[in-house]
Order: structure tokens, then C-alpha cells, then sequence
């Protein structure tokens, strides 16, 4: 049955968008609503949170020294010049973008560094540096041509006889 493939989702129509901002029925394939809703909010969701995390250097900077091994928030405050405090709202930054997990081992509190969210960083990266090289590949394939042959640049044909 084909009609079990959609749902019916309030909101505006093109039609109805002509008559006002009367709401009316538009169908919606689930699939297409489930992927839209739960694979690319939750993925958007999370890099933003892995980006927003990234963007502060003191950040970077706990996360490369989690690359030795785990550590405690005094050891990851040492080289800063800021309270344990401080450190502990960044690790919770951190935390909360799922970058680093936090364990208790007796009375110490440590900081675990996750790389899952970093490889979809990655790899959501990763798609636009194909695209980055591809650009450039094009930009100088031109610039090669221009520079082989100086009256094309000027006359912009080809000077053959």
C-alpha cells in the first residue's frame, strides 16, 4: 500500500501560502522525515557541539595532552594559568560535545580522551577538502594554460595557424 509510506504533516502548502498562513495537511515520506530528523539534526547537533569545543585553544591544548593518556584535572591545569575551576568548565565543554569521558579512580577524577566524535569531524572535513582540491585543480590547470600561452591570455583565443 502506497499510502503507507507517508505521513501527513501539518504546514504550509504552495497553495495554501497563496490563501495565507492557513495551516493545511502536506505529506511527508517517513524515511525522509526520519533521515531529516534524527540522522542530520543528531549529526549537526554534535559537530556543532565537537566545533564549539574546538574553537578555544585552552581546549586544543587539554585535548593534545589527553593524546599521552588520561589525567586528572590538576595535571591538565598545570600548564595554564588559570584555577582548577576554570579547567573543570572546559573538561565539562568537553564532555558534553563527547570528546572526553570522565571516570573515578579513588578520589581522583580523570579525563579520557574520545576519538569518535573527532572522526566525524573528520570526516564531515573531509568531503569539503575534495572539493577544496578539486577547485584548486581546476584554478591551476587554468593558470598553466594562461602561463603556456601568453596571446591567449590577451586575444582570449586560440592563436593557432
Amino acid at each position: 500500500m502506497a499510502w503507507a509510506l507517508f505521513r501527513v504533516v501539518p504546514g504550509p502548502t504552495p497553495r495554501s501560502l497563496s490563501r495565507g498562513l492557513t495551516d493545511s495537511a502536506r505529506p511527508v515520506l517517513i524515511t525522509t522525515l526520519f533521515y531529516n530528523v534524527v540522522v542530520i539534526d543528531m549529526q549537526a547537533d554534535n559537530l556543532d557541539a565537537v566545533f564549539g569545543a574546538l574553537a578555544d585553544p585552552t581546549r586544543r591544548a587539554i585535548l593534545a595532552r589527553l593524546t599521552s593518556g588520561d589525567a586528572t584535572v590538576g595535571e591538565l591545569a598545570a600548564p595554564f594559568s588559570m584555577s582548577q575551576p576554570a579547567i573543570s568548565r572546559h573538561l565539562k565543554v568537553l564532555e558534553g560535545a563527547g570528546l572526553i569521558s570522565r571516570t573515578r579512580r579513588a578520589t581522583a577524577r580523570l579525563s579520557h580522551l574520545e576519538a569518535e566524535p573527532l572522526r566525524d569531524a573528520t570526516e564531515w572535513l573531509a568531503r569539503y577538502q575534495a572539493w577544496w582540491d578539486e577547485s584548486h585543480g581546476r584554478l591551476d590547470a587554468l593558470l598553466a594554460r594562461l602561463q603556456g600561452d601568453p596571446l591567449q591570455r590577451t586575444a582570449g583565443t586560440d592563436p593557432t595557424p
